[in-house]
């Protein structure tokens, strides 16, 4: 019997220790394809690479680096390496959290939803920094992949999966909530009194929402966040805030 295909990506690079530690625990009840960045590449949201080429290094079995996005990994390995459409696109375990609104920055999580697009699941995993047994929490991603292999969640799904860096046994299905940064722009000079920029401040903590991943994580337990691909406010679309003026509407029903 033909075992399910999980193809393992991340944004963190191939050689990260939290992708092959995750791997490894998948191949216990799947086939597994890694395909991952060559280095580093966090925050690459959705960014899928056009206009240059892009080369891939066979790093070991059934083990791949590319020279391009997260995004492009999955692109990639489907369509290139996968012989069949894979049950889920995994990715990670990220160095580090997605919650809230880091969802729409994250690599890690652009990979899973990539996957979700090309006709599979989609599972994003996050671990807090500096965690202190990293190898338990990530028992916990290959526990929750095992379930979606085992009664398939339907294709265009995608979980958000994130762990604290304390081991916790507890987890809470949760929605995205607003984590706060302390936004910034800082101006610096090169040696040629040329002006350059660093952007982005470190987090700032979060809203205290009931039910949401942020104070889940923030309450020592994992949480699990289904999305979905359809960012459509149908609300908004059953009822318009205004009328264009010298134009008219026309009704109809969106499907």
């Amino acid at each position: 019997m033909t075992r399910p295909l999980v193809l393992c990506s991340n944004d963190d690079g191939v050689d990260a220790p939290h992708l092959n530690a995750l791997a490894a625990l998948i191949e216990d009840f799947a086939d597994v394809l890694v395909v991952a960045p060559e280095r580093q590449r966090s925050a690459a949201s959705h960014a899928i690479t056009l206009h240059k080429p892009l080369r891939l290094t066979e790093v070991g079995p059934r083990r791949f680096a590319l020279s391009g996005t997260p995004v492009d990994c999955v692109y990639l390995g489907i369509l290139k390496l996968c012989d069949r459409v894979p049950a889920v696109v995994v990715s990670g375990v990220n160095d580090g959290y997605n919650l809230g609104s880091d969802v729409f920055y994250s690599g890690t999580v652009a990979a899973a939803v990539e996957g979700a697009l090309r006709g599979a699941a989609g599972i994003a995993c996050s671990l807090g920094p500096r965690a202190e047994d990293p190898d338990r929490a990530i028992r916990f991603a290959a526990a929750v992949v095992r379930a979606a292999v085992a009664e398939p969640m339907p294709a265009g799904t995608v979980l958000n999966v994130n762990m604290p860096k304390t081991p916790s046994d507890g987890y809470q299905w949760t929605v995205l909530g607003r984590r706060l940064y302390a936004d910034d722009v800082s101006e610096r000079r090169d040696p040629r009194g040329r002006p350059y920029y660093w952007v982005g401040g470190g987090p700032a903590g979060h809203d205290d929402v009931e039910g949401t991943d942020c104070v889940a994580i923030a309450r020592g337990w994992n949480s699990i966040t289904p999305m979905h691909l359809d960012l459509t406010d149908r609300g908004r679309v059953d009822q318009p805030p205004w009328a264009l003026e010298g134009f008219h509407v026309v009704v109809g029903s969106p499907p």
